[in-house]
């Protein structure tokens, strides 16, 4: 018999492979829609398994244009309620709400003091709000990427799942991190921030308005019709598809430059029906709209029936949804202090724990 010395045996045990950080969240203004649950939520749940998760309704972001303060509330325990019953489960995913987490505002003071301005005087999504916004623009929606990339750094991800026009954001954060690391922890190993990677959805990552195939679908519009509401009851659903624009052309088809709306309602069919693209056309192509619309309807109907009623049950059970949060905030808070704590060292802080207390 050939004995081994404990240092042997413990090389011979392979380590157990850290899983992947994956990091997102939804402002809790207006209700969550088609576009938000096909283009992110629901891969977020495909995805649960493989990763180590952080969701995070953020709130404070909410506030960076004009919002309704008797709603802030009662809409951030819906998102939370819709993340829940679009999949998420909070046994593998940690839920919480951005603003009970200090450090989130902490952290965006600090890289505001090593971010260049003129970094976000190149942010599309400011200069669009801007522009409608005129002088009443606040500087909180200026600096509404600092505190995006704060969001992400804070709990060191890996991955970040967003949609196409989230993707300047997440450049920016990497571009943060990187300035910050070379500036202050140069010859640390590992440096203070991982910078994260982006996690595309290359099917269904833009869900197009209902009124124009050439918009994405979007909780801002003003026209409830422009879009489906993971809320929306069957009634609802079959006015707006009943009332979505559509074309003159004969047949459907997708990837005509010139049929938006073909393309948009016909990729809604597919995701919500997990059929290939050769499917809906071998079914679809001979359609006409006054056919393919009912088989739409039903198709989203069947879909999201149990997301809605799961909602509904939900919210009638707010002690769940405050162990979930408290269990979710408990988790963040733990991993974000530890993040914050470090960046202070690097940046020269005094601690209170240098101090003794």
């Amino acid at each position: 018999m050939t004995l081994t010395s404990p240092q042997q045996q413990q090389q011979t045990i392979p380590a157990t492979e850290r899983k992947k950080r994956v990091l997102s969240g939804v402002q809790p203004t207006g209700a969550l829609h088609l576009g938000n649950y096909l283009g992110a939520i629901r891969q977020w749940t495909r995805n649960q398994d493989q990763y180590d998760n952080f969701f995070v309704v953020v709130d404070l972001h909410a506030i960076t244009v004009p919002h309704d303060r008797k709603v802030l509330a009662d809409c951030t325990l819906q998102t939370v309620a819709l993340y829940i019953a679009c999949g998420i489960d909070p046994a593998k995913s940690q839920i919480f709400i951005q603003s009970h987490v200090k450090a989130h505002a902490e952290l965006t003071w600090l890289l505001n003091c090593s971010t260049p301005v003129g970094w976000l005087h190149r942010m599309i999504q400011y200069k669009e709000k801007a522009i409608k916004q005129g002088e009443n623009v606040s500087v909180g929606l200026f600096d509404y990427p600092v505190l995006m990339a704060a969001d992400v750094l804070l709990y060191q991800p890996d991955l970040v799942p967003v949609g196409e026009d989230q993707r300047q954001h997440i450049e920016l954060a990497r571009d943060i991190a990187r300035r910050y690391n070379d500036m202050y922890s140069k010859k640390k190993r590992p440096r203070t921030f991982r910078e994260p990677k982006t996690l595309m959805q290359t099917t269904g990552a833009r869900v197009m308005s209902l009124e124009d195939g050439t918009n994405k679908m979007s909780k801002s519009a003003e026209n409830d019709h422009s879009r489906i509401n993971l809320t929306d009851d069957e009634a609802t659903i079959k006015r707006k598809i009943k009332k979505c624009k559509t074309d003159s052309f004969e047949g459907l088809g997708f990837d005509n430059p010139e049929r938006p709306e073909c393309n948009n309602l016909l990729s809604i069919y597919q995701l919500v029906t997990n059929k290939t693209k050769e499917e809906v056309i071998e079914e679809c192509q001979e359609m006409r709209w006054g056919t393919f619309k009912p088989l739409l309807t039903d198709a989203l109907v069947d879909h999201m029936s149990p997301i809605r009623a799961r909602y509904n049950e939900l919210l009638e059970d707010k002690a769940y949804l405050r162990s979930v949060l408290k269990a979710g905030y408990e988790r963040a808070s733990e991993e974000a202090e530890q993040t914050l704590q470090n960046v202070k060292k690097d940046m020269g802080f005094i601690l209170p724990s240098d101090l003794g207390y």
